[in-house]
């Protein structure tokens, strides 16, 4: 039985971000955005990430930023602006922006934030691996005896509701889940096929992200010396670089 089945999820209700129309504004001008400037209607969002959108409609920018920005200083405020407004009209964000963005992200404190925002807000699947043409469980058995010694903790593991299009598998650390897409579990697809995709999760649990220069690494060269352990290694990426 899934012990979140029976609970409510909190309402997302976003709230005004005081003064965020002004940062808005003022990060317009810093990076010389071509045109009006828009009216800024600038909310912090309960996200289960620390993810933000901005959405111009007519002459409206219509803002959301993820709440952990919520406790957040200024300056980290107008780098995310900057972010958001450079991707939108195509223009240079300064360093020194992006770097201050970049160390409040990667800070220990930020994420065990997200952290614990994800275990509050983001989706639980049921711990339910039998598909209908693919089993996990014995798959991840199999796969934790050869690869890992058996030693690799059991997360929970389960299908996606629906089919992805740009990824075959994923692992919430924050959840302690492995979810695999659903369009791999089709007769037509080869066990070793989802093998391959659960194994490289399986690594996402013993391999956990760390810090690089470039921002959070997830593919360190130990993680993918390991996935080419993989007996069907190259069969497996030939199949899914065709798979439709």
């Amino acid at each position: 039985m899934n012990p979140s089945a029976g609970m409510k999820r909190e309402p997302r209700v976003s709230t005004v971000l005081p003064g965020g129309d002004r940062i808005f504004q003022r990060i317009f001008t810093r990076l010389g955005c071509q045109g009006r400037p828009p009216q800024f209607l600038v909310e912090l969002y309960p996200y289960a990430n620390l993810s933000h959108t901005l959405r111009l409609r007519r002459d409206v920018a219509h803002v959301r930023l993820s709440d952990i920005l919520q406790e957040a200083p200024v300056t980290v405020v107008e780098a995310t602006a900057a972010i958001l407004l450079g991707q939108m009209y195509r223009r240079r964000v300064p360093r020194e922006l992006r770097d201050e963005y970049r160390q409040f992200a990667l800070a220990h404190s930020t994420r065990q934030h997200i952290a614990r925002v994800r275990r509050k807000r983001a989706r639980r699947i049921p711990d339910n691996p039998a598909g209908a043409a693919h089993n996990l469980d014995p798959m991840f058995d199999a796969l934790n005896v050869q690869y890992f010694e058996g030693h690799l903790p059991r997360p929970r593991l389960g299908w996606s509701a629906r089919p992805w299009r740009s990824q075959f598998g994923c692992y919430d650390p924050s959840l302690d889940q492995i979810v695999m897409n659903r369009r791999l579990d089709r007769a037509e697809v080869p066990s070793y096929a989802v093998e391959f995709i659960l194994y490289h999760e399986m690594l996402h649990v013993k391999h956990p992200l760390r810090a690089a220069p470039c921002g959070l690494q997830a593919h360190t060269p130990e993680f993918r010396a390991e996935e080419k352990r993989f007996r069907h290694y190259a069969n497996a990426r030939k199949f899914l670089e065709h798979l439709r």
